[in-house]
């Protein structure tokens, strides 16, 4: 998944290597570019297919709404929303692998990759989307990588992991690699407008600093990875605090 790509031989390029590893589909979030121009064909060849088959949305939340297991790319070392993983960390963690043993498949749900803008990357609020952050360790003297470029060495990662071949020196005994099914992003945003909406009605959340504090709550949740029972559990929570409040509203006993 791109988002807001404005080099159309980059997304040439990336369609090219969804090919080349086989990966079912390729999104873009409001690209910047023609997708389907003579600069993205001639860098797609024997990719093409995905480039004319690429789905297109809005926005991030929207393009994310059907995954429940989202890694984000990113090259940003200071102050990230969430911890930073090696690519086979994060990308074992993607398909809900502990080890070895396990089999490489989407374990609950869509999986999705996601990689940023070629000139700022990608916004705190659009990390805070995913579940897992990836960061490629590269010499500090460039350490930016361009985006076709990063996305072949993630997608090569993941290839390796899928073939049982490499990259699980990475994974150790400490390194935190869920495998139980996880609640899909579109539900999670749900959850978190209904919350929101009710913090700021309670006077808990104030409209100019809401955005911030929901950040913090928002990561939060990410790092505890919510199954569809938690989710459940925050809706109920959500729904019954709303009611107590509005009922103690029109008794006069509200806060």
């Amino acid at each position: 998944m791109l988002v807001e790509p404005a080099g159309a031989r980059n997304v040439g390029s990336v369609a090219r290597l969804c090919a080349n590893f086989g990966i079912g589909e390729l999104r873009l979030v409001a690209p910047r570019c023609d997708p389907l121009g003579a600069e993205a064909r001639q860098m797609a060849v024997h990719g093409a297919a995905h480039l004319e088959q690429a789905v297109i949305y809005p926005d991030l939340a929207s393009a994310l709404a059907d995954c429940s297991r989202v890694v984000a790319a990113t090259g940003r070392l200071e102050g990230p929303p969430l911890p930073l993983r090696s690519p086979g960390e994060a990308l074992a963690w993607l398909l809900g692998q502990r080890d070895r043993s396990q089999p490489s498949q989407d374990p609950d749900g869509g999986t999705a990759l996601v990689f940023g803008r070629e000139d700022r990357g990608l916004s705190n609020h659009e990390l805070l989307q995913a579940g897992c952050l990836l960061h490629i360790p590269t010499p500090a003297v460039y350490p930016s990588l361009n985006l076709s470029h990063a996305v072949a060495v993630v997608l090569h990662h993941l290839w390796t992991l899928r073939q049982g071949e490499a990259g699980w020196q990475e994974i150790t005994p400490q390194t935190l690699v869920s495998t139980k099914p996880l609640a899909p992003r579109g539900a999670i945003e749900a959850a978190l407008s209904d919350a929101e909406a009710l913090l700021l009605e309670v006077g808990f959340l104030l409209p100019h600093t809401a955005h911030a504090r929901m950040a913090k709550l928002r990561a939060l949740l990410q790092r505890a990875q919510l199954t569809d029972n938690d989710l459940a559990l925050l809706r109920g929570m959500v729904c019954q605090l709303r009611w107590a409040s509005r009922r103690g509203d029109q008794t006069g006993q509200g806060p």
